[in-house]
């Protein structure tokens, strides 16, 4: 059949084959399999590992996921049936080539690059939130600290206030008798002034008194 492998790389391989113009069926099969000499013993369809359809169109076919520095075996058919010898061919993949190793580690690196991404917010999200937290309690400690200390200082005003009005109460009324004292005092002065017999009739009563005591002892003791 004249099949051909090209470009040939770590896991790719292209498949060529001449197109038949005797295959009655519509698709090509594309087999392979990496360990070739189980299949030569019997090129059986079940020894192989993948089997590929393409159109009868078609006169190529590029084989992936292979693995590097790997025998594998490609039989190409135009039938489903057990291929022969003349429809396979035996190639070697490469190592595993530059531009595929630059791109694994590429993959591998913004892998890792997201992930630790993804745990960094994780955790500036649990220390944020551990912040805030801390932050609001300790406001809530400070305003009721200061709801406490206003209080006291309510309180405490509310006591001096009390205490200078009832101090002013006590003067106010102390001052209100020494005022009526001092009235009474004037009104009385100012009767006697104004009624001096008042003064001298208990006076001249008392004279009298004692002069009838002093007649009434010397009376007896005449007698």
């Amino acid at each position: 059949m004249g099949i051909t492998v090209q470009n040939i790389t770590g896991n790719t391989a292209m498949v060529i084959w001449p197109k038949m113009a005797g295959c009655a069926d519509s698709f090509y099969s594309i087999m392979y399999h990496p360990n070739w000499n189980s299949v030569f013993s019997s090129y059986s369809r079940k020894s192989f590992q993948k089997e590929e359809r393409v159109p009868t169109s078609r006169s190529s076919f590029v084989v992936e996921n292979l693995t590097p520095l790997t025998t594998y075996i490609v039989c190409v058919t135009c039938q489903s049936a057990n291929p022969s010898g003349d429809q396979c061919r035996v190639f070697n993949t490469l190592e595993r080539d530059p531009a595929s190793v630059s791109n694994a580690k590429k993959e591998l690196a913004l892998g890792i690059w997201v992930t630790s991404g993804v745990l960094l917010l994780i955790i500036a999200a649990i220390l944020l939130y551990g912040c805030l937290h801390l932050l609001c309690r300790r406001r809530r400690e400070r305003s009721r600290e200061q709801n406490g200390a206003s209080k006291r200082d309510h309180e405490e005003a509310w006591a001096k206030s009390a205490a200078y009005a009832t101090e002013e109460l006590g003067k106010e009324s102390q001052r209100r008798q020494d005022t009526e004292e001092k009235y009474l005092g004037g009104i009385q002065l100012a009767t006697i002034i104004e009624n001096p017999s008042a003064c001298k009739e208990p006076v001249m009563a008392a004279s009298k008194s004692q002069e009838q005591v002093s007649g009434t002892g010397q009376g007896s003791a005449i007698n």
